[in-house]
């Protein structure tokens, strides 16, 4: 993903405010040891930018006074209400050395699996990003989770993750946390299959379920 930025000159709070009254938006850039550059962006265009989940998720191609460089989002600092960034980080990505970053997950398949379309549950996503330890060109957008092996009394753990090729999870306490349970549906009532129910009545003579017996004869009132 690609994004224009321009180098700023002037800095400090009544500098930054100024700015942000032309539609820019101030930020820095930093890292692979070179010195902070100061930078602006076009705050409409950076608005849309920041909806979209690759903008946060993968290294960005910034340009910068004709020359492209690849950076990461760092830090957005939004307005408390206003629809407003009041500033922006991003750090200078290095070919040779492995990025630490979140990374989202994307689930599918949970509606074929034997859990959810046969036992009355639903999956919770307990986790919905996980850390990553990669180089930046193994870094995926985002991470696909397929859950149509769920079943009932089961959890998903972050060990039961296909992991794309170059990338490590990251995890901090917890060494195989869970990221879908299992959760049963309260109130749900499983269907019995038809097979299963024609086989538990009692079978009369060829083969049909035996009919009901007739109620018995009331005796008599005396006179």
């Amino acid at each position: 993903m690609k994004f224009v930025a321009f180098e700023r000159a002037k800095q400090g709070t009544g500098a930054s405010r100024r700015l942000r009254n032309t539609g820019r938006t101030p930020g820095i850039v930093y890292g692979s040891n070179i010195d902070t550059t100061l930078i602006e962006l076009d705050h409409n265009a950076l608005w849309h930018a920041i909806k979209k989940e690759a903008f946060h998720a993968s290294v960005l191609d910034m340009e910068l006074n004709g020359t492209e460089h690849k950076v990461l989002l760092r830090d957005v600092q939004m307005h408390p209400y206003k629809q407003l960034i009041l500033h922006i980080d991003f750090q200078r990505v290095d070919a040779s050395t492995k990025l630490h970053m979140k990374v989202p997950l994307h689930f599918f398949g949970d509606d074929l699996s034997p859990a959810v379309k046969t036992d009355g549950c639903i999956a919770n996503h307990v986790l919905t990003e996980i850390e990553v330890l990669c180089l930046p060109t193994d870094l995926p957008e985002f991470i696909k989770v397929d859950l149509s092996g769920l079943k009932k009394g089961k959890s998903l753990h972050l060990a039961d993750v296909v992991l794309p090729k170059g990338v490590t999870a990251v995890t901090h306490g917890k060494n195989n946390p869970v990221v879908v349970s299992v959760v049963l549906i309260a109130g749900a009532v499983v269907e019995a299959p038809a097979a299963d129910a024609a086989a538990a009545a009692p079978a009369g003579k060829g083969g049909k379920p035996a009919a009901k017996a007739a109620p018995a004869a009331k005796p008599a009132a005396k006179k």
